[in-house]
């Protein structure tokens, strides 16, 4: 006994000399000598508090498709602010009554709680009861969570319990005390401090335990989220209800004695027992708001979206710990019809637990000032389960590993266009083989085969629909290689030839595995090239076809439509500006080209015919010489898309067709084509999102490219 007295009488002596000290620091900048430490410390001071009464608080940024309606959620902190006639008086007794009875009688610094606290540390040795205000405290959780962001060395540091700490804290208070009103400062209070399982803030918590709102919270309600400040973890209704309960009842007690309920005795002491009788009342699953890009909405198909979106706002000048924190409300170009319909047409062809094959498409809408990206989607689902089909990639946007074939003949007759070497109706030589005496492999002749019979001279545009290769390497001799690379580069595989190393690793910012892939083939003079081996993006892709269909403009394949902040103001993106990447006649004459693919003879015919396809289109299918991926990129004058079907297991093999297509090892006997899966794909989702949309022809040529 006499041990503990001696105990408590140290911590009665201890907290007499804090409140001494406390005193004189707080006043000393008023009545002392001001010296330069104390201007310092006063500017800090001062600094601190202003910031203080703005209280620009982390937000929820909510993502939003075309149509408005919620496709993500991404924060660092869940927080719904609202203001002080949005709170419930319940909830401000319940937390007063709790927290800081002698709220509305102190100056930010209660004395008299401290001197209390003095007294009963004497007594018992204790000293937990008034010796932090609720403005103390939301100096604190300010510190901790909206400066320090809530990391764990921020807590500690807004926490620690040293004399300096508590100074500054003081000061602080006093100082937000003669700034603010008790009604502004318990509102902003409210609004930071945390309530467990992720939920900061009133209305956040309000919504995560009750599915309400905090003007609706009754006094049970109330007085449970009272109760939560004290230790969010521990008192948690969903794991510890009798633990809960009882902290609310708790409070319920505090209210009463501090006159919540009337100033007849016998009247509040029935209202607590009534009070105190209710069940929990929590909701039995907490309405926990979904964080990131597998967030609200389809997030396995919306999620490759997302992903493309964070990544490409990082690159524009909004980086992803502004997005976590900053309220913003981002309007989309998703197209939640276009996304299914592709979603659907990639797993109708190759499941998504089908092990090792992956299916990927993109849609983009043309335009001259503006490619608005509709979906980007993949026969996986998006989220971090592979036994079950998922992927963390986004599949569709990032720059694959593998090639997309014959594709890159676009780039060649391209260029082939442009530089007057052939027109669209032109005979070109097509020989069964061909040796090329421009470029070499290794030290030996490049000679290349036709996969097939074909006629010795064809014109380009059936060139383009049958796909010989030797026809596209001596094109390529005679419009130079550069030039062929420049053109995938100016048409739109911008990131593919000049982001990525030669086997799709995006460049370091040293260089240290440079040079860009687009730049390998340059230097090694490889005439492969316009057999599309290399590593391609099927957005990417998409956005070619886009640029060919709008005249030859190039724009950047954007995600977003509009940003707002927090306030509702405009927020401007650093795009790149859309370019003529090809004269309007040389694009026009390359659409007509490729607009064979699809009828008799085409490699993309009996897909079209299969899906029942009449409209006019550009059309490309590509398969790379070994197997491992083959694609599709097509369009119309209103949607273009590319789909890419490639090999995404551990070691890459062979994709053998087949109901579903799977891997077959290292023989290529049974490889799969372009026009087999790829394209399949491309018209079973774009018929779904053409419906309502009027057939348009392609645009027509000048007779100088004919």
């Amino acid at each position: 006994m006499f041990a503990a007295r001696a105990t408590g009488l140290v911590k009665l002596v201890g907290l007499c000399l804090m409140a001494g000290v406390l005193v004189a620091a707080v006043l000393f900048p008023v009545v002392g000598g001001l010296g330069l430490a104390s201007n310092r410390a006063a500017d800090t001071v001062d600094q601190t508090s202003g910031e203080l009464t703005k209280a620009e608080l982390p937000l929820v940024t909510t993502v939003l498709d075309m149509h408005g309606q919620p496709i993500a959620y991404l924060y660092d902190q869940y927080r719904v602010p609202v203001p002080s006639e949005g709170i419930a008086d319940t909830m401000k007794a319940a937390i007063i009554a709790i927290e800081d009875k002698r709220f509305f009688e102190h100056k930010g610094v209660d004395w008299q709680g401290i001197a209390r606290a003095a007294a009963k540390a004497g007594v018992d040795g204790e000293t937990s009861q008034g010796a932090s205000t609720l403005t103390q405290q939301y100096v604190k959780n300010y510190l901790a969570f909206v400066v320090g962001k809530g990391s764990e060395e921020a807590y500690e540091k807004a926490t620690e319990v040293t004399l300096g700490r508590k100074i500054s804290e003081a000061r602080i208070a006093t100082q937000l005390e003669q700034k603010m009103s008790k009604d502004e400062i318990l509102t902003a209070y409210l609004n930071v401090v945390p309530f467990g399982n992720g939920a900061f803030g009133v209305g956040a918590a309000a919504r995560t335990y009750f599915d309400t709102t905090p003007d609706k919270l009754t006094v049970p309600q109330a007085a449970m989220l009272a109760g939560l400040v004290n230790e969010p973890s521990r008192l948690n209704p969903g794991s510890d209800v009798d633990a809960a309960i009882k902290r609310r009842n708790t409070v319920i007690d505090r209210m009463r004695d501090n006159g919540a309920f009337g100033p007849d005795p016998k009247v509040a002491e029935e209202k607590a027992a009534e009070y105190k009788a209710t069940d929990i009342g929590v909701v039995p699953d907490l309405r926990l708001l979904p964080n990131g890009c597998v967030g609200a909405g389809d997030g396995p198909v919306y999620g490759f979206f997302c992903r493309y979106l964070v990544d490409y706002l990082e690159k524009a000048g909004l980086p992803t710990e502004e997005l976590l924190r900053g309220g913003y409300t981002i309007t989309t170009t998703m197209d939640p019809v276009a996304t299914r319909a592709a979603k659907d047409a990639a797993m109708q062809q190759v499941p998504k637990t089908q092990p090792g094959v992956a299916n990927a498409m993109a849609v983009v809408q043309p335009g001259t000032d503006k490619h608005r990206v509709r979906a980007l989607a993949a026969n996986r689902d998006f989220g971090n389960n592979a036994d079950a089909g998922q992927s963390a990639y986004s599949i569709p946007a990032e720059v694959t590993k593998f090639g997309a074939g014959s594709i890159y003949k676009v780039f060649t007759a391209a260029s082939a266009l442009e530089r007057g070497v052939t027109g669209i109706d032109k005979p070109i030589d097509v020989p069964k083989t061909y040796t090329s005496r421009v470029y070499k492999d290794g030290n030996k002749p490049y000679t290349v085969k036709n996969a097939g019979d074909y006629k010795e001279k064809m014109t380009l545009t059936e060139a383009m629909a049958q796909s010989p290769n030797t026809a596209f390497i001596i094109l390529e001799e005679k419009a130079g290689l550069n030039n062929v690379v420049d053109m995938a580069y100016r048409l739109g595989l911008r990131e593919s030839m000049q982001g990525v190393d030669w086997k799709g690793d995006p460049l370091k910012a040293d260089g240290s595995n440079g040079p860009s892939q687009g730049d390998v083939y340059k230097r090694d003079n490889s005439g492969s090239f316009t057999l599309g081996a290399g590593p391609t993006s099927v957005l990417e892709l998409s956005n070619v076809a886009a640029t060919i269909v709008s005249g030859g403009k190039w724009c950047p394949p954007t995600p977003v439509e509009k940003i707002v902040d927090r306030n509702g103001q405009p927020v401007q993106l650093k795009e790149a500006p859309c370019d003529q990447a090809v004269a309007p006649e040389v694009a026009n004459a390359l659409a007509n080209s490729m607009g064979a693919d699809t009828k008799a003879g085409g490699t993309a015919a009996q897909a079209a015919s299969n899906a029942g396809w009449t409209r006019p289109m550009i059309g490309k299918t590509g398969t790379t010489e070994n197997h491992w991926s083959v694609a599709f990129m097509g369009a119309t004058p209103q949607f273009a898309g590319a789909v890419m079907t490639f090999t995404d297991g551990v070691a890459p093999q062979v994709i053998c067709n087949g109901s579903p297509p799977r891997l077959c090892g290292t023989n290529d006997a049974g490889g799969v084509y372009g026009g087999q899966v790829a394209a399949p794909t491309w018209f079973n989702a774009m018929k779904v999102i053409h419906e309502g949309q009027e057939p348009a022809n392609l645009p027509p040529v000048e007779p100088r490219y004919r």
